[in-house]
């Protein structure tokens, strides 16, 4: 007898394998990675420090960090062919698509021989992610050949002045950071689940991550952050928000940006995303945006009982740092990655193909009748 529960629910509340990476909704604020609660990693790691934690399942000492971060800024650049590659995408494509397709390129340039360069796979995209998002965004829009290397420290000042042309102010960079962390890993979510299942196979670490920001590049996964803030940018006050989401309802539209599969009755990563965006308002010199979007968050909790995810703060957050929306699910790669990675790592450690049954809802057995006949 088919179980009601399981058809067309997404397997949503089914176990599908063990980690020993990411807990949700299950203790401190309801997030950890590796037993860290990521409110701690926030306020007191950096971006790098939680990669080497997620692939190496402690954080880093001092000296472990400084060797880890220059081994990192020596694999910033991107190889000659893969900027012709680069080049070759217009404007109007998806950059998530660009993502994908620089990810793929890369590993028909630098291919994972054996699985022990798997670390160097994963570091290798990590480093070159932001150069390829970036790259591909000012010669398209620009026809502007940047060079993809900075001396920024970070990954998140990286971004930032390779994005900029400029060196990112000491809060810019500290917001991208702490952005970078909210998104590193996050359990068994569609991504990720992605990468496991083709890690699972046995096939290489591109492959995984390629086929991992494919099922990102879905609108019901990571673009709820472009949603919200072409939602938000459309609405003139916190009053007008509240009339119109209420149009929105009636009108059975979808609102992205708000609800968990998991997270019950708020996310944590929102919470600390939405602190960081009240101060960049003031900053910023215009708190319309976060206004508006505290009015959004105070309309569906009062008529849905729902509440902003990590995706919903994070939209005003980046465009007070001056980032173009499309390019807002691309950050998202560059920081998941690290969780991807680490997911196809723990899967090949104990690997078993992933290959679930179905409960078929098909025809009874038939023959088949000349065509003549039909």
């Amino acid at each position: 007898m088919v179980d009601k529960k399981l058809t067309g629910a997404g397997l949503r509340g089914q176990s599908a394998g063990e980690t020993a990476l990411c807990t949700v909704g299950k203790s401190g604020s309801g997030l950890t990675y590796c037993g860290y609660d990521v409110a701690d990693l926030s306020e007191n790691a950096t971006f790098e420090e939680v990669a080497y934690l997620l692939f190496n399942g402690e954080l880093p000492n001092q000296n472990q960090l400084a060797s880890y971060k220059a081994e990192l800024k020596k694999q910033r650049d991107l190889p000659a062919a893969l900027k012709q590659v680069l080049k070759l995408i217009p404007a109007d494509a998806h950059p998530m698509d660009v993502m994908r397709s620089g990810c793929s390129f890369l590993g028909n340039l630098e291919p994972e021989l054996s699985f022990d360069a798997q670390y160097q796979a994963a570091n290798r995209l990590l480093a070159a992610f932001p150069a390829i998002m970036v790259y591909w965004y000012h010669y398209s829009h620009e026809r502007v050949e940047i060079d993809c290397v900075s001396d920024e420290d970070s990954i998140a000042g990286h971004f930032l002045k390779l994005l900029t042309g400029k060196t990112p102010s000491e809060q810019h960079q500290k917001v991208m950071d702490v952005s970078l962390i909210l998104y590193a890993e996050h359990e068994f979510n569609a991504s990720t689940f992605t990468a496991r299942v083709c890690a699972s196979t046995l096939s290489d670490m591109y492959s995984c991550i390629t086929g991992a920001i494919g099922s990102l590049r879905g609108p019901l996964h990571g673009g709820a952050n472009e949603a919200a803030m072409e939602m938000i940018q459309k609405f003139s006050s916190p009053e007008d928000a509240k009339i119109q989401m209420a149009g929105m309802l009636e009108r059975k539209e979808k609102i992205m940006g708000f609800g968990h599969a998991i997270y019950r009755t708020s996310d944590p990563r929102n919470t600390i995303i939405k602190a960081w965006s009240e101060k960049l308002a003031e900053e910023f010199g215009d708190t319309s945006l976060y206004d508006i979007s505290v009015a959004c968050e105070e309309f569906m909790w009062d008529s849905k009982k729902l509440f902003c995810n990590a995706d919903f703060f994070h939209a005003s957050t980046y465009h007070f740092m001056g980032i173009p929306t499309k390019l807002f699910t691309p950050i998202f790669v560059c920081s998941r990655v690290t969780g991807w990675a680490a997911h196809v790592m723990e899967q090949r450690s104990n690997n078993r193909i992933i290959r679930p049954s179905a409960d078929y809802t098909g025809s009874e057995p038939r023959k088949v009748i000349p065509i003549g006949q039909r």
